[in-house]
């Protein structure tokens, strides 16, 4: 009985440790309207609150509803809500990454959304098979190269990266990375495991040095000629493009993107996404927000600002990507990146990707 009761106490006094730990690094914003004071939604985002803050302003003045928005990495959000429970004043999850909205449902933290009309604006590969999740941006996993680089011409396809021309010369974060993971997941999902197993081992076979540093930094070490070929999420690039740095708009101005698979099963894309949490208080105004993210106007502003793509067909992109033209997408569920999430990291072990 005693032992019991100190397994017990245990558990409450570490639920409690790790929620104080975790206070710490997390931000808080609070808009409210002149009217509705009473209505409030609660984001728990892992996207900083400059990326959308904005839009929950002109949300408020539309409905009244007060937003309350805490930001903190994702991960630790996810410790945050598991420590909470019951308790927890999360209605909805904002993260980056399909990956980790499967992490945050396999956690039984988010519930499903009943909201139909929500649905019917996206294409299925965009929504979670059980509706705890569903897309609010696009965003593409693709290659930034050296301007001077004189056989780009060669690289087509992302499974090109593995012949022994490029040898030593790939640049990519390390392992941990969950949009790294996710791009594995998609080889998994094309290729099947085996396959994919031999695509990744010849690409770090490839790579120039130890994983390392965020994706801005790869494309860094493409313009000092440390690699030639920097794999990185396609907003890094103009957010250096146009950054007020004079080191990172030179080191834009020394490459460029390519979009890889163009003539056949096209780039590797995931999103940025939210759920309702499981203990929502406000599940109404959880779901309203939601609409609004996923109205046209919310989603050329997130467009605009973020230069990501939108997630429903009648929204215009930003001047930069339409710039572009239109980028074929692999159009493979979504959903398969969150389940072969295991599969992917463990790949990724075995053939010594750091």
């Amino acid at each position: 009985m005693q032992n019991t009761l100190f397994f017990m106490n245990y558990k409450a006094l570490r639920a409690i440790l790790i929620l104080i730990f975790t206070l710490a690094s997390f931000e808080t914003y609070s808009h409210s309207g002149a009217s509705h004071a009473d209505e409030e939604v609660n984001i728990y985002s892992g996207r900083k609150g400059k990326l959308i803050e904005p839009m929950l302003e002109k949300f408020t003045s539309k409905t009244g509803i007060k937003v309350n928005l805490i930001t903190a990495k994702s991960d630790a959000l996810l410790k945050r809500m598991e420590a909470e429970g019951k308790s927890s004043p999360a209605d909805l999850f904002i993260t980056v990454d399909v990956g980790r909205l499967d992490r945050a449902k396999r956690m039984g933290l988010l519930q499903k959304i009943n909201n139909f009309s929500i649905m019917t604006k996206l294409s299925p590969n965009y929504i979670d098979k059980d509706r705890e999740w569903i897309s609010v941006s696009k965003r593409i996993r693709t290659v930034v190269i050296s301007k001077n680089m004189k056989d780009k011409d060669d690289l087509k396809n992302f499974e090109d990266l593995t012949r022994n021309q490029w040898k030593g010369r790939i640049c990519v974060r390390s392992s941990n990375n969950i949009y790294n993971q996710s791009l594995v997941a998609s080889l998994i999902a094309n290729h099947g495991e085996k396959k994919a197993e031999r695509i990744v081992k010849d690409l770090v076979g490839n790579f120039a040095r130890k994983p390392s540093g965020n994706d801005r930094a790869q494309i860094t070490a493409v313009s000092k000629g440390e690699c030639d070929i920097a794999i990185v999420n396609h907003y890094y690039y103009i957010l250096m493009l146009n950054s007020k740095e004079p080191e990172k708009r030179k080191a834009a101005d020394l490459t460029e993107v390519i979009f890889l698979n163009q003539d056949n099963r096209g780039a590797h894309v995931n999103i940025s996404g939210v759920g309702i949490a499981k203990y929502a208080k406000n599940v109404d105004n959880a779901n309203e927000l939601i609409s609004y993210m996923l109205e046209k106007e919310s989603q050329e502003w997130y467009a605009k600002t973020n230069n990501e793509y939108p997630v429903i067909k009648d929204a215009k992109v930003s001047e930069i990507l339409s710039s572009w033209g239109e980028v074929k997408l692999d159009e493979l569920s979504l959903n398969k990146l969150g389940d072969l999430n295991p599969n992917a990291v463990k790949l990724m072990d075995r053939v010594g990707w750091q």
